[in-house]
């Protein structure tokens, strides 16, 4: 089963507070980019996605849920904010491998870097540059980092 895990894309700075920081123009267009290049990967769909509450990271799964595949069924959490409980996280999402073949996370740093570190613990704790994705195998309790990409590193030509 894979896991993956997305930071959501580039944000404006210009909010009342954290929690309501829109994405920019970039940040949509980031994101859009590395969902097309993620949809011919996902063969078998998409079983669950979870964005976290921020603005966001909502509108970061607004955008990219365009491009890929229709999950079985989508959730909001509080839990996966900028500093939620990796540990807490990790195991959320151990747990709903046993029920989903692919599971797709729209979160933040520092969260995203440290549950990367949690699920495959040999990768480190690696940075993610906005709209970055990770993808993890988790077979028989492990998890091993196959990739870790971002807009940057994907030339438009390969999508």
């Amino acid at each position: 089963m894979k896991i993956y895990i997305m930071r959501h894309g580039q944000a404006g700075m210009n909010a009342k507070t954290d929690e309501q920081r829109p994405l920019t123009e970039q940040g949509v267009a980031e994101s859009l980019h590395m969902a097309r290049w993620l949809a011919p990967q996902l063969d078998n769909g998409l079983g669950l996605a979870i964005h976290s509450n921020y603005l966001r990271a909502r509108q970061t799964w607004q955008a990219i849920s365009q491009v890929l595949p229709v999950p079985a069924s989508v959730e909001e959490s509080g839990d996966i904010t900028p500093y939620g409980d990796p540990a807490l996280v990790a195991s959320y999402l151990t747990a709903l491998a046993e029920q989903h073949d692919s599971i797709l996370m729209v979160s933040h740093l520092p969260l995203v870097g440290y549950l990367v570190q949690m699920l495959s613990p040999a990768a480190g704790a690696p940075m993610f540059a906005t709209s970055g994705l990770a993808c993890i195998e988790w077979k028989e309790g492990k998890g091993d980092l196959l990739w870790l990409s971002g807009p940057h590193t994907i030339p438009l030509e390969t999508i």
